[in-house]
């Protein structure tokens, strides 16, 4: 592992902290400590909180762990109404360590409709764009289509999250050819293309038809680090909410394998990260 590599992806959740009305489990503890102890085994310190969907827009459980870690080993990706949301409050957020809004379009019960998507997507960027901050998308890499003209005219940094969320399951040629992943060609060519777009490295086992041995997340990142190894970021996923008891041990050693024989271990594990998050 690279020294000073960062986790892009992971969550701290309690009972402590109330659940929005449209949460779609309960979360165990998975507490700051937990986590940081979870990172000691992959030889990972620094890492970027991602808000949980269960918490809506209540960031409270994770500005909390985020001020208990500190902003020089912490970033932090919280939800918000871009209708109802005070400067002051997105620049104490920032102090915190704070470096990017979610929207998730993947697991939740709204339409996916490309007008209302595009719309959102205008509005979050208007309020981020001051700040630098990123956009992180949860969303089906087929969804990119409607998205790929608007994309790179927000001006303001995109993040895809998981892979693109790719359906292996209408792979024909799995797991072979990853160009043939539907929407996959959208990805890299918004990736080919734009400036500003950056995808995760991360959550394999919710996709690939063959967890243990990962050979579509293997094709598919080989793919995605010949188009881009400068915009790919490595994320654990941690605690794999849902799948709780996942040993990812062995995806952490296969993207140090994969990004190794792009010559991009450092780049994906680290540089990459301090771009994107804003880490100087």
């Amino acid at each position: 592992m690279p020294v000073g590599a960062w986790d892009s992806h992971m969550h701290v959740t309690s009972p402590d902290y109330p659940l929005a009305k449209s949460a779609a489990y309960k979360p165990s503890l998975h507490s700051l400590d937990h986590a940081m102890t979870f990172e000691k085994t992959i030889g990972v310190n620094n890492i970027v909180l991602v808000q949980p969907s269960i918490y809506g827009n209540d960031n409270s459980c994770l500005l909390d762990a985020l001020k208990e870690i500190g902003p020089t080993r912490g970033r932090g990706v919280v939800g918000f109404d871009p209708d109802d949301i005070a400067s002051d409050t997105l620049q104490k957020w920032h102090r915190l360590g704070v470096r990017g809004v979610r929207l998730n379009f993947k697991s939740t019960n709204e339409p996916f409709d490309p007008d209302t998507v595009k719309r959102t997507l205008r509005k979050y960027a208007a309020v981020v764009k001051p700040l630098d901050w990123v956009i992180e998308l949860f969303v089906d890499l087929e969804q990119l289509r409607c998205m790929t003209e608007i994309i790179p005219e927000l001006g303001v940094k995109i993040c895809i999250a998981h892979f693109g969320a790719p359906d292996m399951k209408r792979w024909t040629s799995y797991p072979s050819d990853a160009c043939n992943v539907p929407g996959m060609q959208h990805l890299t060519t918004l990736l080919s293309q734009a400036d500003n777009l950056w995808v995760k490295l991360s959550a394999h086992y919710r996709y690939d038809l063959a967890v243990d041995e990962m050979a579509g997340s293997g094709a598919i990142a080989k793919l995605l680090l010949e188009t881009a190894k400068d915009k790919m970021v490595f994320a654990s996923d941690w605690p794999h909410t849902r799948f709780e008891g996942l040993d990812v041990k062995p995806f952490v050693s296969r993207c140090l394998d994969w990004t190794e024989e792009y010559d991009a271990k450092d780049l994906v594990f680290r540089d990459n990260a301090k771009r994107l998050w804003d880490c100087v």
